[in-house]
Order: structure tokens, then sequence, then C-alpha cells
């Protein structure tokens, strides 16, 4: 065999070698990916009463991969060994932890414990109006309700009226009085159920009602208030 062979032959020797150590590397680089797979899995509950913390946020640093607990505080995700997990949530703070990569399972469990935190917020004044202009204008054109002094004084201010006035009290004027408003619903359901089924009599040919009528003109009820 000559010498050309010979380094040929040690040529196809050599690529070969090293093509069966790249796969090989490759194989067993990509085993070991798949061996640091865990599954971490478990529960986040509070510090003081450990009740479960639903919907709080699991996410792996620097990888963007996250996870939220359900409504009773369960999670569940597939991790690296030695990844750096956090877990926040609404009011708690802040909890980090970091998986062993000493573990000769892929399962791992845990019992995250949040623990609460207090969030001070600055002050935040809300106006109704946007502008001084606006808020001059409804300042001048506010009407102001009445309050249970003015609501009070209101009602005795008719109920001293209608002593003085008596029977000419207008109620028309002064609104009426609850007795008298009684008084009317009262006579009106009476009608009502006494002439059920019935034509109702027109007063108008009534000679008690005419009667009434010409006593009341007499005392002066219909003259003119002033």
């Amino acid at each position: 065999m000559s010498k050309r062979n010979i380094f040929a032959e040690m040529r196809k020797g050599i690529v070969l070698s090293i093509l069966i150590l790249f796969t090989f590397s490759a194989f067993k680089a990509k085993a070991q990916k798949y061996n640091d797979l865990v599954q971490f899995s478990g529960v986040v509950v509070t510090a003081d009463s450990l009740r479960p913390v639903p919907f709080a946020s699991i996410a792996v640093a620097k990888t963007g991969r996250a996870t939220s607990s359900d409504y009773w505080g369960f999670f569940s995700i597939v991790v690296h060994k030695n990844d750096l997990i956090s877990f926040t949530a609404v009011g708690y703070k802040t909890g980090l932890f970091r998986i062993p990569d000493t573990l000769s399972e892929n399962r791992y469990s845990l019992i995250q414990v949040m623990s609460s935190d207090t969030i001070m917020l600055t002050e935040t004044v809300i106006y109704p109006w946007p502008s001084k202009e606006q808020f001059r204008h409804a300042f001048l054109t506010l009407e102001i309700p009445d309050d249970d002094i003015e609501i009070a004084r209101r009602n005795l201010a008719y109920m001293e009226m209608r002593e003085i006035y008596g029977r000419n009290y207008d109620p028309e004027r002064y609104g009426y009085t609850p007795g008298q408003s009684y008084r009317n619903y009262m006579s009106a359901q009476s009608d009502k159920l006494y002439y059920n089924g019935q034509t109702m009599p027109n007063n108008l040919l009534n000679p008690i009602a005419w009667a009434k009528f010409i006593q009341a003109w007499k005392r002066g009820d219909f003259k003119k208030k002033r």
C-alpha cells in the first residue's frame, strides 16, 4: 500500500472518530438536559393562618416561564435544577426558592408560605370639576337641600297656620296635612267599596250637597285669600 493510501485511510479514521465524538457529546448533553428537568409542584399558603393563596404567580427567574396557582393555591410547573423560582401575589411579599441541584428524582414538592405585605399608596385627590371656573359656577348655582331642622320648621309652620285659619286653611296653597290626606283617601276608598258594581250618584242634584255648599259660601270659605 502506498503512503498516499495510508494517509487517506488515517484521515478517514480521524474524521470518523471526530464525528462519533461529537455525536456522543450531543447525545450526552441532550440526555443531561432531560435529566435536569424537574416536575415542581406544591401549595401556596398564608403565613398567619395557612390558608391557600389563590392565583399567585409562580415564575422562573431570567426565563419568563411562569404559571399560577389555582383557587386552592395548588401549582405545578416543569423547571430545571438550580432554577430560581419567585412567588408573587397582591398583598403579599415576594418569595424566592431555588430548586436543589442534588435531586435524585425528577419530582419535587413544596409548601410555599407567603407573608402579608402592606402597600402605602400616595394620596390622590379627585375633583368632579376640571377647572376653577366650572367649580365656581357649580358652587354659585348649587341648590342645598333642606336639612331635618328646616323640614321640621316648615311642618310646624303648616300646623300653626292651620290652627290660625281653621276652616280657611288652603290645602292647595300650603299642602294637605297628614290628617286631611288620610281622611280624603279613606273617604275615596269607602265610596268605592260602598258603590262597588253600581253607578255612583251625581252630587249635582244632591240637595244635601247643595245645602253644605250654601253654608260654606255663607261662612266665607270661598273668599279669595290675601
